[in-house]
């Protein structure tokens, strides 16, 4: 068995500037999402600023929170990574009480984020119609698996059956495959990256305009956009894209090749670049140069003999070797890194990637930064995850004006964790 890197030591991480602005300072969300699409949207709004206050379910909390491995009683790691720079208030919304509570909060936010199936919110007096008239400016960010109207509104869902029913899973794996599934929940992710581009573009149309409005975002859409041009090509020719697993059918050779010491990856886009491959960095300009591959087109069409004589070559020397190659020769490529490789890589190193939070259950636990920074309005501070209900005096105290003896009866009457409750501050 091949050993593995330790994991990398983690430090604190970089601190913004004293005194630089937040790009969302000021704009308050009600997050109601749990698991990840919805939580992966307003954790993008709490690391540019907002003030996101996470409303979970009195009993257990987020569902996500206990998926393995654990960090602590009440967090796994997935939830963790996805619920950075927010405050948790523990709250039983069937309750009259706790909903009462809920619209309070949603009166003084700017932005509600759900992921409910459809027709809870209503249930709890919280859907759209109700709240816009309770608060006309608000920004209604409902994400779902299928939308909110349409016949499959009432259908659950989840990110592998929307990669699976939009199309995108077919293009993905071997030929003799039935499709494949993206590993990471690709859909999910992506979907809660696209809420909140539409919250961003919400608020700045509330600017404008002054009103409020609702958002409609959804995982079978959202792969359906993923497709890609694939999609589109589909449209234009009337042909099903078949599976090429790691090779692609559009530009030869974009494939997976294996070194005398492991895997890396390349992608020749068009000629220059192939070129680049076969002359500079094999010191093979004949195949540059002979007709059957010279040119894309004839590339594709002599696709299994080219990768086959590319596959021996490659066979002779390192990835590392190979990777000084490829750079040099100005062709993209790198070794195909496992979680181990990459997070103890320099470019993981030297971009600041992964640091150490402390945790309110004790110790610290990882983060993840952002893909993105902004020079003028640097990204919050991070803050770990919050624990079950960590938050709910304090935002009932600060944001709705409660008195102590009001928490301390909510809490003997279930409404929130009770005030013995360590996670409850």
């Amino acid at each position: 068995m091949t050993q593995q890197p330790e994991r990398p030591r983690l430090e604190g991480p970089p601190r913004r500037k004293s005194g630089a602005p937040l790009a969302l300072a000021g704009i308050r969300v009600a997050d109601f999402s749990h698991f990840l699409a919805g939580p992966v949207c307003s954790l993008i709004l709490g690391d540019l600023g907002a003030d996101v206050i996470k409303i979970e379910k009195v009993e257990g909390g987020d569902d996500f929170r206990r998926l393995l491995p654990a960090v602590s009683s009440t967090e796994g790691a997935p939830f963790v990574w996805g619920n950075r720079n927010k405050r948790s208030l523990a709250l039983d919304l069937k309750n009259p009480e706790g909903a009462r509570i809920a619209r309070d909060i949603i009166s003084k936010s700017d932005v509600l984020v759900e992921n409910f199936s459809t027709g809870v919110m209503g249930k709890f007096g919280l859907d759209y119609e109700a709240m816009s008239k309770l608060n006309p400016r608000l920004i209604y960010c409902s994400v779902s698996a299928y939308g909110r109207d349409g016949p499959l509104k009432d259908r659950l869902g989840f990110d592998p059956v929307a990669q699976a029913e939009s199309g995108y899973m077919s293009m993905n794996g071997y030929p003799a495959d039935p499709g494949m599934r993206s590993g990471p929940s690709i859909i999910d992710m992506s979907t809660g990256m696209m809420a909140s581009n539409a919250v961003l573009a919400a608020l700045f149309a509330r600017e404008r305009y002054g009103i409020g409005q609702f958002i409609d975002c959804v995982l079978f859409d959202q792969a359906v956009m993923m497709a890609g041009f694939h999609a589109m090509n589909y449209l234009v020719s009337g042909v099903v894209p078949p599976r090429f697993g790691n090779d692609s059918r559009d530009t030869v050779p974009t494939a997976a090749f294996k070194a005398s010491d492991g895997p890396l990856y390349i992608t020749c886009s068009n000629d220059r670049t192939y070129h680049r491959l076969a002359g500079l960095a094999m010191g093979r300009p004949d195949l540059a140069e002979h007709p059957d591959f010279s040119t894309n087109r004839m590339r594709v069409q002599n696709r299994d003999r080219l990768l086959g004589i590319l596959g021996e070559i490659f066979a002779t020397d390192t990835k590392s070797n190979w990777t000084s190659r490829l750079r040099a020769a100005g062709v993209p490529g790198g070794p195909i890194n496992n979680l181990a490789e990459a997070f103890n890589s320099d470019q993981m190193k030297s971009r600041g990637l992964v640091s150490a939070l402390p945790h309110a259950a004790g110790g610290t636990v990882p983060n993840i930064a952002l893909s993105f920074r902004l020079s003028g309005t640097p990204l919050a501070d991070p803050v770990a995850a919050p624990t079950l209900g960590q938050h709910s005096r304090e935002v009932l105290r600060d944001l709705l004006g409660y008195s102590p003896a009001e928490i301390d009866a909510l809490a003997q009457r279930g409404v929130i964790h009770k005030p013995n409750d360590p996670q409850s501050r």
